[in-house]
């Protein structure tokens, strides 16, 4: 940012592109964490056009959080602009995960709380903590959780020789 606010639409996009260019420069980085220390304020336009974007662009391969942020207003309006995109947008606030924008199913909020609470998890993990979970439920569960951008996921061999998944929290 060139100051300390994050106003509108035009702003937004040359900070995307300038945000873009460093997420391309570290192409091997899963996860980047965008502090908001010294921002004394952001709208929606701004939010939506900036990170919002980005984790919309890159859902599914990488993941962006907020920190630093504890200023009521300018979380309604990461919030707005998360929502407005469909793009879920994790903000950490000590040790705490808040989602903004969309949240997942009321089906599959258990098992984000889940997987928010370790750094990776496995659907067997899960399964294993829920009476009458299979499996199969745990997995399609945390899918849907990594196709809306509220997880990442990484692609490792079974012991039994097939494909497991382990997905990672955003943070």
């Amino acid at each position: 940012m060139n100051g300390p606010e994050g106003w509108g639409r035009a702003d937004g996009r040359e900070v995307y592109q300038r945000l873009l260019a460093y997420v391309e420069a570290n192409a091997g980085t899963p996860i980047f964490r965008a502090s908001m220390e010294g921002v004394k304020r952001v709208d929606i336009s701004f939010a939506s056009e900036t990170i919002v974007e980005l984790a919309r662009r890159y859902r599914g391969s990488k993941g962006f959080c907020l920190t630093d942020l504890h200023d009521e207003d300018m979380i309604e309006n990461w919030d707005a602009a998360a929502e407005r995109k469909a793009q879920p947008l994790m903000l950490w606030t000590k040790d705490l995960p808040r989602v903004l924008g969309p949240t997942p199913s009321a089906g599959n909020q258990a098992a984000l709380q889940f997987a928010l609470s370790k750094t990776t998890s496995r659907a067997s993990e899960f399964a294993e903590t829920v009476e009458n979970m299979s499996i199969a439920n745990a997995s399609s569960k945390f899918k849907q959780l990594w196709e809306q951008g509220f997880l990442l996921r990484t692609e490792s061999a079974a012991d039994t020789g097939g494909v497991e998944y382990s997905y990672r929290r955003i943070a």
